[in-house]
C-alpha cells in the first residue's frame, strides 16, 4: 500500500475552487509556494484568490506548492522566501514575495495595473 501525500485544507481549497474547468488562451498561470498552513501562507492564498476573482475571473489557474511536502520544487523557480507567488504565464515570469495583502503591489506585479 502506497502512502498518499497528506491533503491539507489549503490544498483542498486550491484544488476545488481556484482552478477553472478550462483555461483560456492568455490566462494567468500562477504558482503559490507555501510552507504548510502558517497564518502568512493562508493569508497569501486568501488574498490571491480574492484578487484573481476580482481582476481575472475565469482567466487564471492557481497551483499551490507546499515546500514542506516537496522541498525540491523550490529549486525550479528559485524560491528563497515563503510565501512566494510566481506568475508563469503570461511571460515574462514574475515573482511576488509576502502575504499579498498589498493589493496594488500585487496588481502591479501581475501587470494588471500600471505603476503610478
Amino acid at each position: 500500500m502506497t502512502a498518499q501525500p497528506k491533503k491539507t485544507a489549503l490544498h483542498e481549497v486550491a484544488a476545488t475552487k481556484a482552478k477553472p474547468a478550462k483555461i483560456k488562451k492568455g490566462a494567468y498561470i500562477l504558482r503559490l509556494y507555501v510552507a504548510g498552513q502558517t497564518p502568512k501562507c493562508m493569508a497569501a492564498f486568501v488574498n490571491l484568490k480574492k484578487i484573481c476573482e476580482e481582476h481575472l475571473a475565469g482567466q487564471y489557474q492557481i497551483e499551490v506548492i507546499d515546500l514542506l511536502e516537496n522541498p525540491k520544487l523550490a529549486q525550479g523557480d528559485q524560491i528563497l522566501a515563503i510565501p512566494t507567488l510566481v506568475r508563469r504565464l503570461p511571460e515574462p515570469v514574475r515573482k511576488i514575495i509576502g502575504d499579498l495583502s498589498n493589493t496594488e503591489r500585487v496588481l502591479i506585479g501581475l501587470d494588471l495595473q500600471q505603476r503610478k
